[in-house]
């Protein structure tokens, strides 16, 4: 079994999704007492969160380049990042780590493609909504087409993701 390297943290009820539905799945797959083994690293979500409403992705990307990198370290064979907003740096992490980075969109785009479906509605933070990297990835790659919400929708949204959910 391949050891499956997470970063997480951001926030970490998600984090904490993904280990549940990783961990069910192996569970599934192989039966009896199996779980994932995974190497997790929790970052801390208010440090991120400020960095992001600030604009200074450049400083996110040296963060999350250093996390890849310590879930190398460790041993992981490949890497998730447990949210989607931070897959705008993946492309950066994907090629100065020598480990793979199974990027969402690639998961997403498979699950759509396996029910013959050729678009998308795409909530999410709104820097997942409306920056390109998660939506070109999706129509580049897989000829996806991604529909986001009105403006005022994706201010909702955003909202009850950073004041609800997290």
């Amino acid at each position: 079994m391949k050891t499956i390297g997470l970063i997480g943290g951001m926030s970490w009820e998600s984090s904490s999704e993904y280990y549940r539905i990783i961990n069910e799945t192996v569970r599934e797959r192989l039966g009896g007492l199996h779980s994932a083994e995974c190497i997790m690293y929790s970052a801390d979500f208010e440090q991120i969160e400020n960095l992001q409403h600030q604009g200074k992705w450049e400083e996110l990307t040296k963060l999350m380049l250093n996390l890849a990198q310590k879930l190398e370290g460790a041993g992981a064979d490949f890497i998730i990042i447990c949210t989607n907003t931070m897959h705008k740096m993946a492309e950066e992490v994907e090629n100065n780590t020598n480990i793979p980075l199974l990027h969402i969109a690639d998961a997403t785009a498979e699950k759509i493609i396996e029910k013959g479906l050729g678009k998308l509605g795409l909530l999410g933070t709104n820097f997942t909504m409306e920056e390109d990297f998660f939506k070109k990835r999706l129509d580049e790659k897989y000829n996806i087409e991604v529909i986001i919400p009105s403006q005022n929708d994706r201010r909702i949204i955003d909202s009850v993701i950073y004041n609800e959910l997290c």
